[in-house]
């Protein structure tokens, strides 16, 4: 096997294995820098060792036993001579964990270490990020429009906090879940969404690994919380998203839009079950049980879904859907999505007068100028449409926006 196609086994093992490693070293050694930096250096051996001994038969547990040993390696190495006995037993201890939860699951554990109410929430994102994603800080600081010097003071703080206010390495009891799960959904959103779509120009535009990652997890937070509204909203967001995936970037590598997606490459069967729950949730509403941000985006998703055809979505649904989500979250971002229902219903002139209101603050991101070059070329303002276009594509966070974004200007008259 020659290095090129190592490096991609490697790839894709760190996609496929980083979080379970780190959770695994987590569990066993309770400090989180030992954890990364041993799941880092395993990475760097198997590139290191894997053209000469060849791809293991079960990538997985060769780098957990190789990361294990570089823990207990750096162990060894910052131990003072009156602490051998104590960390030897560290080491070697095998006496079985104490329960840690309803649910048995590592990566789950970690997600709510990361997530701990005691760190801002700023630091919970990038450190999850970091430890259950496995994003580079250049990935995360992009994604936080941060430089990243701040990204990795951030998440050193917060490894900090952890170790020195011992923070469990635990799902929390009964009593203590509600508090804590709002934080982990926005944490789990965020990492859904750079796997559905990345924020670095050189990294694959859908990574799957990520969008199942957290999808797996919400499904084990619903188990745990099952009738919290906002799990089952934003589980649902997930799967009905999710279900387009196929069709969303084409062969030559360029992102898709909504509409124009081969529907008949969407998953059904994610689209029934995500439908299931956001009528369940409907029901709810109508109880007198108020949706949140996250059924609200839910079913803003399933009347997408629902049409055959772009031109049969019902725009009317969508919006009064987006005048409920703004007074949850009167984002610029909301108000901006809204604006392209808008244009829809109402046309692109009234949309227009809204997307510009929002210049000063979303002036540096990208889908802000997309839409704004798209209105201006339904209003056949073509030299205008063209400069958004041109913004748009600079500020484009990969190849697959880069490539759409740069058609459609080129198709200007």
């Amino acid at each position: 096997m020659n290095r090129h196609d190592v490096r991609e086994a490697v790839t894709r093992a760190h996609h496929e294995e980083w979080a379970r490693v780190v959770a695994a070293l987590t569990r066993r050694f309770g400090d989180l820098d030992i954890a990364e930096e041993a799941a880092a250096e395993a990475f760097a051996t198997a590139v290191e060792r894997w053209p000469t001994d060849g791809v293991p038969p079960n990538p997985g547990a060769w780098l957990t036993t190789t990361a294990n040993r570089k823990a207990i390696d750096r162990i060894r190495r910052e131990n003072k001579r009156d602490d051998k006995h104590r960390e030897a037993q560290l080491v070697y201890d095998n006496t079985p964990p104490e329960p840690l939860g309803a649910i048995d699951d590592d990566r789950l554990r970690l997600i709510f270490t990361c997530c701990h109410p005691a760190l801002a929430m700023e630091a919970r994102v990038a450190l999850t990020l970091r430890m259950l994603g496995g994003l580079t800080v250049p990935e995360i600081a992009r994604a936080f429009l941060v430089r990243e010097s701040t990204l990795e003071q951030r998440i050193t703080r917060a490894k900090t906090k952890i170790k020195a206010a011992r923070i469990p390495y635990r799902v929390p009891s009964a009593e203590d879940l509600p508090a804590r799960v709002s934080g982990v959904l926005a944490v789990l959103y965020l990492v859904f969404n750079e796997g559905y779509l990345a924020t670095g120009p050189d990294a694959d535009p859908v990574r799957h690994e990520l969008t199942a990652e957290a999808i797996r997890l919400a499904r084990l937070i619903r188990a745990l919380l099952p009738r919290h509204g906002e799990v089952a909203g934003l589980l649902a967001l997930m799967l009905l998203t999710e279900a387009r995936r196929a069709a969303r970037v084409s062969a030559g590598g360029e992102l898709v839009t909504l509409d124009e997606q081969d529907r008949g490459a969407w998953d059904r069967a994610l689209i029934a079950e995500g439908h299931r729950l956001v009528r369940e949730r409907l029901a709810a509403a109508a109880a007198g049980v108020a949706p949140g941000r996250y059924q609200l985006l839910a079913a803003i998703n399933a009347v997408h879904t629902s049409a055959r055809d772009i031109r049969d979505t019902d725009w009317s649904q969508v919006v009064a859907l987006y005048d409920q989500l703004v007074r949850l979250d009167p984002s610029p971002i909301v108000a901006l999505n809204r604006a392209i229902a808008v244009a829809e219903l109402d046309g692109p002139e009234v949309a227009l007068a809204t997307v510009d209101r929002l210049e000063d603050e979303l002036a540096g991101y990208h889908a802000y100028h997309a839409t704004r070059a798209d209105l201006l070329r339904r209003l056949g303002r073509s030299q205008q449409s063209r400069a958004a276009y041109d913004r748009a594509i600079r500020l484009a966070g990969n190849t697959a926006q880069t490539a759409n974004l740069t058609r459609r200007r080129d198709q200007l008259r």
